[in-house]
């Protein structure tokens, strides 16, 4: 990602330990060498306010003094000389007494330069001085001890400089390790940090697109987990929402047309009722008669009578039921109930029903393994359509008796259809097969008590949900199909 927050966040801590090494390393070549030059001033100082207090004393020619002394100078870094008023030594820890005695004489006497000095009191003065011999740069303390000796003490400024530039060496090495360990350590925290947020990210990218299967599965206790928790209850309310919603167009886009065909609907219902149902009347009527009338005396054709009167009785039963169905179809009684439901899982279920009636019929279907595909759709009402097909396929199905069912998806949509061996469609019919009561092979739909209805209510069906369907012919068989909605 191109403003990767987990970049950021690397970014932002790598420049923290940065920014902060930076201003240690800038603070010590400012101010470190002032301080060490401090701390010296004062040892000189402590080491001026011990070697006074012994001279005082009288212990400063004493062996005790002597163990006292180089503790000072060791704990100081610093060097001592003490004289009498002889210019002799009385305690040193320098190499070249000699040389500091009659540098000490010089400065008492002849006097220093002012701009050179520190501090100064009526018993010392400390300045910083450059040795005309070794070039080298000392802070002095010298003056009179109380107890009239000459003193002088020395500290290389030197050694000052060396520390701080070590102490700038070795801040710089343990910076540049830290930069290096904040950045590795950033690039993990931030993964750490990012990688719920990233989840989150994708299951709001498959939520855009209403997929609401994606849910959040961390368990910590983090904003970021209770934030994904509550995308999993928007995600739930938004499937149930769009749900609903779905349910409500459809309704209204229903409404929109129903008013406007309800009396052609009607018309058109009472006249086909009418027509359907005189040839099964007028049967039951004849064969009613001729048994009353004892057409026949025998009990084979008073059976045979009696069977076509049931049958025809059994298939104007079915027709009726069809057309209450298909009347509360096309009038509306019923609502569209809009729902994500599996169609595959629904097909294979309906199948494995139809397993008995298969096998009487010596039908072999086929339906290739798929996993669940979800759509959008009433499913009570698409099994009815399938069912149709399904029996359709069944009832007209010759030569191998192959029943095909294949799921493809579409953009935004996944067609079914429903193929079977056979004799294809006449094309004069084809544009017919979906009104109500219309027979393609009208003895074939009589043999196997067929109504003329199914097709129809395939149609009412699919425009009650705004989908697509039809048919298509092939050389040798036909093939069904409809539409939904992908979810």
């Amino acid at each position: 990602m191109k403003y990767s927050l987990k970049r950021h966040f690397a970014i932002i801590l790598i420049s923290l330990v940065a920014g902060t090494i930076l201003v240690c390393l800038l603070l010590n070549s400012t101010l470190l060498e002032e301080y060490y030059t401090d701390s010296r001033i004062n040892a000189l100082i402590k080491a001026y306010e011990s070697i006074n207090e012994a001279a005082t004393a009288g212990d400063i020619t004493s062996d005790s003094f002597d163990i006292e002394l180089q503790k000072i100078c060791g704990k100081y870094n610093i060097n001592v000389l003490v004289a009498d008023s002889d210019s002799e030594t009385v305690k040193t820890s320098m190499s070249e007494p000699a040389y500091v005695i009659k540098h000490l004489l010089n400065n008492i006497f002849a006097g220093v330069d002012p701009a050179g000095v520190i501090e100064e009191t009526d018993d010392y003065k400390m300045q910083i001085v450059t040795d005309v011999r070794t070039q080298t740069e000392y802070l002095e303390m010298w003056g009179v001890l109380d107890a009239g000796y000459i003193f002088m003490i020395r500290s290389a400024l030197e050694g000052i400089r060396e520390s701080v530039a070590i102490s700038n060496r070795f801040l710089t090495y343990v910076g540049i390790g830290a930069i290096i360990a904040s950045g590795l350590l950033g690039l993990w925290l931030s993964s750490r940090i990012t990688k719920p947020i990233l989840e989150l990210a994708k299951i709001s990218e498959r939520m855009k697109h209403l997929d609401f299967n994606a849910k959040y599965t961390g368990n910590d206790k983090t904003e970021i987990a209770v934030l994904g928790r509550n995308i999993n209850e928007l995600s739930e309310t938004l499937e149930m929402t769009i749900s609903e919603l779905k349910t409500a167009n459809n309704e209204l886009l229903k409404d929109i047309e129903k008013k406007e065909q309800i009396d052609e609907m009607r018309k058109e219902f009472l006249s086909n009722v009418s027509h359907e149902l005189k040839t099964p009347i007028a049967l039951i009527q004849g064969y009613a008669e001729g048994l009353k009338e004892g057409v026949n005396d025998d009990a084979e054709s008073r059976e045979f009578y009696c069977d076509v009167i049931m049958d025809e009785a059994s298939k104007m039963n079915t027709m009726v039921k069809k057309l209450l169905t298909l009347n509360q179809l096309e009038f509306g009684n019923e609502i569209v109930n809009m729902e994500r439901f599996d169609i595959a899982a629904l097909i294979r279920n309906y199948v494995a029903s139809s397993e008995i009636l298969i096998r009487q019929k010596g039908i072999s279907v086929r339906m290739p393994d798929c996993g669940p595909v979800y759509v959008w759709g009433d499913e009570f009402r698409v099994e009815e359509v399938f069912m149709n097909y399904f029996t359709n396929a069944m009832n007209y199905a010759l030569g191998d008796k192959i029943i095909d069912i294949r799921i493809q998806e579409e953009e935004h949509s996944i067609k079914v259809s429903v193929y079977n061996t056979g004799n294809p469609i006449p094309e004069d019919s084809v544009d017919h097969i979906w009104e109500k009561f219309y027979k393609v092979d009208k003895a074939r739909t009589r043999e196997y008590g067929g109504s003329g209805i199914g097709l129809s209510i395939v149609k009412v069906i699919m425009e009650s949900m705004n989908q697509r369907y039809g048919v298509v012919n092939y050389d040798d068989g036909v093939e069904f199909w409809f539409t939904l909605d992908t979810a």
